[in-house]
């Protein structure tokens, strides 16, 4: 019963050991993901995709009143960040409506509505001024 019991114990510390430092963090997770004809983008903890507004300016966001509703500020005071991004690429403004968002490289981030699963990516490039956070892009650079 004592060498079960032993077992048991080596078993959990060995499973515990192989969970990668991500998975034990209780924080949410940005992702980069990649798709065909979109290319790399940022991604939330559950696959779904992040916007910015070609209209905003780093600091600022000018997607207001009926526009924040179809494009819902994207916030989480703490996150885990892909490690191939800096930590000092991401920061935090106060919204016009007292809401706090998430920007990278100084530009506010965004959901799109009518996106519904992860992976979907029906934002990109609506009316011209709406985009995928794509990491690459060299105007956030």
């Amino acid at each position: 019963m004592k060498n079960k019991a032993t077992l048991m114990v080596f078993l959990f510390i060995m499973t515990a050991a192989a969970i990668p430092a991500s998975a034990k963090c209780r924080y949410p997770s940005l992702n980069i993901r990649e798709k065909e004809g979109i290319g790399r983008y940022l991604a939330d903890e559950n696959g779904m995709t992040l916007y910015r507004f070609a209209k905003d300016s780093p600091g600022r966001s000018t997607c207001n009143g009926p526009c924040a509703e179809k494009w819902t500020v994207y916030y989480r005071e703490k996150f885990v960040k892909p490690k191939v991004l800096k930590k000092e690429e991401f920061g935090t403004i106060m919204r016009e409506d007292g809401k706090r968002q998430l920007t990278f490289r100084g530009y506010p981030v965004y959901y799109f509505v009518n996106d519904q699963q992860p992976g979907d990516t029906n934002g990109q490039g609506v009316n011209s001024v709406w985009f995928v956070v794509n990491p690459d892009d060299a105007e956030l650079k």
